[in-house]
Parts: structure tokens; sequence; C-alpha cells
């Protein structure tokens, strides 16, 4: 039964038979599959995005990512948010994996993508960043975004594990 819905996820409460044969009420975020960018400008470095997260009350610095649209398969998901959250189009792709941050309570999956030969958008593109968000790009070189991470600076979890991939 559904006890909740957004527009981003919703809260569904069952009972689950368990592999032991014993049954469990649950509750279980339903979240979209999202897509993590792994912006490359050039070797070396990686674009992060700094950006107001009301859940915790602070900014912070993130690797660009979204929601799979309906109708969308993962690499177009991929490119519009890239170009959405960063202004520039990735014209090479390279899946990475996905995995579920946290599968004790939500279903939500992350496919991570390196995004490479990054261009600017055509100059009608309809992509734009989305109502809610104010995101700053910014060029760091990986050593000093993994020290970010170290010092604390990075809070974003799927940032600091993306981070690891470069």
């Amino acid at each position: 039964m559904i006890v909740y819905r957004s527009r981003v996820f919703q809260v569904e409460e069952l009972r689950v038979r368990f592999p032991d044969g014993g049954e469990h009420d649950i509750a279980v975020v339903r979240h979209a599959p999202v897509v993590v960018l792994i912006p490359v400008p050039a070797p070396g470095q990686v674009i992060l995005i700094r950006q107001y997260r009301a859940s915790i009350g602070r900014e912070t610095w993130e690797l660009p990512a979204g929601g799979i649209e309906p109708g969308e398969v993962e690499e177009q998901a991929a490119r519009r948010e890239c170009e959405e959250e960063i202004a520039l189009v990735p014209h090479a792709l390279e899946r990475l994996g996905a995995w579920f941050p946290s599968p004790g309570f939500c279903d939500e999956e992350m496919i991570f993508f390196r995004a490479t030969d990054l261009r600017p958008p055509a100059p009608d593109s309809p992509h734009q960043p989305d109502e809610d968000e104010s995101i700053t790009p910014q060029v760091f070189s990986v050593d000093e975004a993994r020290a970010m991470a170290r010092r604390g600076e990075i809070v974003d979890l799927k940032t600091a594990y993306g981070l690891t991939m470069l």
C-alpha cells in the first residue's frame, strides 16, 4: 500500500516473505533510477557542481546527476542531465556500473557514466536546469576533489564514490 507519494519518490508499506520463510512488514522508498555523471573536461580534471540541498540545510559539492525521464534510455538521460547541470554536452559516454546507495530501505539505482569530449550545446537546445535548482559548476583537479572528500568538504556519497573511479 502506498502511504506517501511526492513528485520524486513514494513510500510503500507491504508484507514480504523473506528467503527463510518468515513474513515481515517493511517500508520501501520507491525512487526511479538516476544517472550520475563524472564529467572529465581534460585528463586529471573533473567538473563538480555546487548546489543547495534543503534536506541537509547546506550547499554541497557533487557530481551532476538526475532522473531518467519516462521514455528515455540511460545514455539519453546522461547527456541531458550533463547539459542541464554543467551546460556541456558529452560526445563520449562510458557506463561504469550501477549501484544501490541505500538498499536497506530504498530501491533507487544510481547508474554512473564517465562523460568526456565535452562541448557547448547547440544554441537552440531546450535543456536548462530544473526550476528548483541553482547550480554552479566548477572544474577541479582530480587530486583536489579527492582531497575535498578527505577533508569533509564533499559529503555526498555518490560523489565520494565516483571520484574513486577516476
